[in-house]
């Protein structure tokens, strides 16, 4: 036997070994788990397993040891796995989010949240807010802006008339393809099917690949990708997700325009989350209709150097041409500087609303 064939031989056991550590060490963490949840349901029968913050600080913490060869991020998603399977084991998250099944936001929810989420499709918006509202679910996955495609207005409009806190968030990269089925004549293609949004961040490639195809718009991309299951001339642009859950091939990958297109969607849920160390805010502001409202609304953050990240302005329902600000800036609530802040805000604004304070996004 050669020299490389023994030392072949012993990197192989010595994965065995460590495959071995790994599965008891994973098992040790879920039997601890299970002893957390016991503990919680001992001191309250209406106990919170999912803690938001506790899980965004494990997460950095993982990032921040790790030393390779894996990057930070992927390492982080395998603890995310653990921490969701161990999370099920206590008490499985039960997940609305804008549907139908194998949407962009379904992808968000699971990533957030991990595989061993129970995630429910709703047929709109304002339906997962209203799951969340009603304690059928735990928490809801909407998007929110499309770096892009920009704001989505529904999601913001709807936060108006809802109690609902905002508890997380998550970034996502969209990679559009076009989809065909084993029945398409690919080059028959005389018709594209895909969300409106899709169609304009794809827009370019279109033109140039399919300038005379009819572009059909339709609810999502994964009705979009359900469609074309039934054509033999037309094609879909969906993403991973609903190629796999339908079965489709692959004509062309990553056709977006933009190499960095990605989506930020919100965690919704009914509970304050508390500090993990690296936060954002998200607050609505009504002005009084007056010469210099705008300055007076920033002056304060300006002043305390609080880093706004976002600022989008809505028609306000109460009257014609008022205007409602929704911001978010990084920091949480209960940070001193914070609270100056929305105190000085909260005497110059008609209204002021936090719609919460939540870890910013660590994957």
């Amino acid at each position: 036997m050669s020299d490389t064939s023994i030392n072949l031989e012993a990197l192989r056991q010595r994965i065995d070994q460590l495959d071995d550590d790994i599965l008891r060490l994973i098992s040790e963490r879920a039997d601890c788990a299970q002893q957390v949840a016991h503990v919680k349901l001992s001191q309250d029968e209406d106990a919170v397993f999912y803690r938001p913050e506790r899980e965004a600080q494990v997460l950095r913490r993982i990032m921040a040891l790790n030393k390779g060869p894996l990057d930070a991020e992927e390492m982080a998603r395998l603890f995310r796995e653990i921490m969701s399977a161990c999370l099920a084991l206590e008490k499985p998250i039960k997940v609305s989010y804008l549907g139908p099944e194998g949407t962009f936001t379904q992808q968000a929810a699971l990533k957030h949240f991990g595989e061993s989420a129970v995630s429910l499709p709703m047929a709109a918006i304002d339906e997962v807010f209203r799951e969340v509202e009603a304690g059928a679910v735990n928490y809801g996955v909407v998007p929110v802006e499309n770096s892009t495609e920009g704001v989505v207005n529904h999601t913001l409009d709807t936060f108006m008339d809802s109690s609902i806190r905002i508890c997380g968030e998550v970034v996502l990269r969209i990679h559009h393809h076009l989809l065909v089925s084993e029945t398409t004549r690919r080059d028959k293609v005389s018709r594209i099917y895909s969300h409106p949004q899709s169609f304009a961040q794809c827009r370019k490639w279109l033109d140039a690949h399919f300038p005379h195809a009819e572009r059909v718009p339709v609810s999502s991309n994964a009705e979009a990708a359900k469609l074309v299951k039934t054509e033999w001339h037309s094609a879909a642009i969906a993403g991973d997700m609903a190629a796999k859950l339908y079965n489709l091939e692959r004509v062309a990958e990553k056709i977006e325009d933009r190499p960095d297109n990605s989506t930020r969607f919100l965690i919704i849920g009914n509970q304050d989350i508390p500090m993990s160390g690296e936060d954002k805010t998200s607050i609505v502001v009504a002005m009084r209709n007056q010469p210099g409202a705008l300055h007076d609304l920033l002056e304060p953050f300006h002043r305390h150097q609080i880093d706004m990240t976002r600022l989008e302005t809505r028609p306000s329902r109460t009257g014609v041409w008022n205007y409602v600000f929704f911001i978010d800036f990084k920091g949480h609530r209960d940070e001193p500087r914070v609270t100056a802040v929305l105190e000085e805000v909260q005497l110059r604004a008609a209204e002021l609303r936090v719609l919460g304070s939540y870890p910013q996004g660590v994957l």
